[in-house]
């Protein structure tokens, strides 16, 4: 597991995907964020560390009763379910978009994914439109059933026009500099 500190009340944390083989066309470690909005403890396709559970779900819990705030849970992607229900379970977790966060649907495929802006933080929460591209950057990742491509480019020409300053990938690579530049040259690049 690997644990990093994005902002105050922003953290990014990977773990193993437990359907990974080698020989998969993806990493074997997925990105999960923990956001701390003014209204809820929000986690975004949280994964629990296989082998780390009891010690992440201790500091998990010291978190939640230290900000004494219910929690939500968000999916990027129906297929990020991982560990969310037994989140959800945990903490009676709410169904509801927290504040600052903003939701923007990624068009062009008939399987829905979102991008959640973290606005207070300039962070953008993605499934698989983006990935780190291991040179520091990102790269554009269509779902392999694109079926109307304009879709896709009004999706991603809005997400272009948020401030983004950290795109925060599900697989490989945080970008935590220059985000929405990474973006754009990844669109421009495919």
């Amino acid at each position: 597991m690997d644990v990093r500190r994005i902002d105050e009340g922003l953290w990014y944390w990977t773990a193993p995907h437990p359907k990974w083989r080698p020989g998969a066309n993806w990493p074997e470690a997925v990105g999960c964020v923990y956001y701390e909005a003014p209204d809820a403890v929000v986690l975004i396709d949280p994964l629990l560390p296989t082998g780390e559970e009891d010690e992440f779900l201790a500091h998990l819990d010291r978190d939640v009763d230290r900000i004494g705030r219910p929690v939500v849970v968000l999916l990027t992607a129906a297929w990020h379910e991982r560990s969310a229900p037994a989140l959800r379970e945990r903490y009676g977790a709410e169904e509801r978009v927290p504040e600052g966060v903003e939701v923007y649907p990624i068009e062009g495929a008939p399987e829905e994914q979102l991008a959640y802006f973290i606005r207070p933080h300039r962070a953008l929460v993605v499934a698989e439109i983006f990935a780190g591209d291991g040179q520091g950057g990102a790269r554009l990742c269509p779902s392999p059933s694109l079926v109307d491509r304009a879709a896709l480019d009004n999706a991603l020409h809005t997400l272009l026009e948020l401030p983004v300053e950290r795109l925060l990938v599900s697989h490989g690579e945080p970008v935590l500099e220059d985000a929405r530049a990474a973006m754009s040259r990844a669109v421009e690049d495919a």
